[in-house]
């Protein structure tokens, strides 16, 4: 990592990834030109990057992929969970080389230069994420100029003066709009079949405050009828719809500032008893509208080999997990018991209503790294919906 005063760009150098303190890691830029400012965070998968580009809950963060070989199977346009990437960008060890998969539909560079996303190869990546462990999330530049030429000392403040993931509301600029929705579980050489979701199956209101659209097909797999809400909606709203359950979905920013409008709902959806699941930042929410607290996290949780220990019986599910801030178990009231812990630090991974028929999870079930180890999750809620 080169330091701000001696600092010399590296001959070859078409990318940068620059720190707020003016220090600067150079490597071979590829997709977008141009630079982006969010913190920097790093995803331990060693598959699904188009699915991690796209996924909400990444807006405001550039991804540092510890698995060396990004790109190689290509992009398509299955493997999405939002219409666009909301990924800054992302760092990668190795260059992205030409897609070797039948289903590859366009390189992955391309398609980060088509989407305006932009990407740095040739960094050690390990290291980075090592630093991100010793001190904690930075915030970062990160840029690409096929001529080579940075300033450094701009990009640095403009780094600094980023302020940060915590009190920023990032759900109100990603969440979905109202719909029904309309896809099932998608499967080879059939792509997404809706199934028979006719009008006598429970119906779900999903509110989308930035939610991954696997969600809602495993939903439907579990057999419900899904309607859409935005992150906006009023209590009115979700009872216009005459809901059998509500779902609160995932999505990024921090809670705390998307709970100032969330919560109130939330609330108004539990005193009116209608079952509830809420995953990720939805799980997140469901804590402070039952009085808890959410704190930021030294470095999160990204990846797709998470263990958690589900508490009532030991059982051990791996997860998919993308999160920076988490539920306080200290400061749950006593009408909420955790259900789920993670055993890589212990921090809290799920909640139930002991008084409600509510619950949620911290972690993502319908990403099925399992890959079937959580999707009795979706199966329980739309059960609950029927008893």
């Amino acid at each position: 990592m080169a330091d701000a005063k001696t600092l010399i760009v590296p001959k070859g150098a078409t990318g940068v990834v620059v720190f707020a303190d003016g220090s600067a890691v150079f490597g071979r830029g590829f997709g977008a030109v141009g630079d982006a400012v969010g913190e920097l965070c790093f995803n331990t998968s060693i598959t699904g990057y188009q699915e991690i580009m796209t996924d909400p809950s990444y807006a405001g963060q550039i991804i540092n992929f510890t698995f060396p070989h990004i790109g190689n199977v290509g992009t398509n346009g299955d493997d999405v969970e939002a219409d666009a990437p909301h990924a800054l960008g992302c760092i990668v060890r190795e260059d992205v080389t030409a897609p070797s998969n039948f289903r590859n539909a366009q390189p992955f560079d391309q398609w980060m230069s088509d989407k305006g996303r932009i990407g740095l190869a040739g960094v050690d990546t390990r290291a980075l994420t090592r630093m991100i462990r010793e001190k904690g999330a930075p915030n970062v530049v990160i840029a690409h100029d096929p001529d080579g030429k940075f300033d450094i000392a701009a990009l640095a403040t403009k780094a600094a003066g980023w302020p940060g993931l915590e009190g920023m509301d990032l759900a109100i600029a990603v969440m979905g709009q109202e719909r029904p929705w309309a896809d099932g579980v998608w499967t080879l050489g059939h792509g997404y079949d809706l199934g028979q979701a006719g009008a006598e199956r429970p119906h779900v209101v999903a509110i989308d405050y930035g939610a991954k659209n696997n969600i809602f097909r495993n939903l439907v797999q579990a057999g419900a009828r899904v309607t859409v809400l935005p992150a906006t909606a009023s209590f009115d709203q979700v009872m216009a719809h005459k809901p059998d359950g509500v779902f609160l979905s995932n999505g990024p920013g921090d809670p705390a500032a998307t709970g100032e409008y969330a919560v109130p709902v939330i609330r108004q959806v539990l005193d009116a008893d209608i079952p509830l699941f809420g995953i990720c930042l939805g799980h997140q929410l469901l804590g402070l509208a039952v009085g808890a607290k959410t704190i930021k996290m030294h470095q999160g949780h990204r990846g797709a080999n998470h263990p958690v220990k589900r508490l009532e019986d030991g059982l051990v599910e791996i997860t998919s997990m993308n999160h920076g801030f988490a539920v306080d178990v200290d400061t749950l009231p006593a009408n909420a018991r955790s259900t789920h812990v993670s055993l890589f630090d212990g921090s809290n991974c799920g909640i139930e209503l002991t008084d409600k028929k509510a619950f949620s999870v911290q972690y993502h079930p319908e990403a099925s790294p399992g890959p079937q180890d959580s999707f009795y999750l979706f199966e329980r809620f739309v059960k609950g919906l029927k008893a």
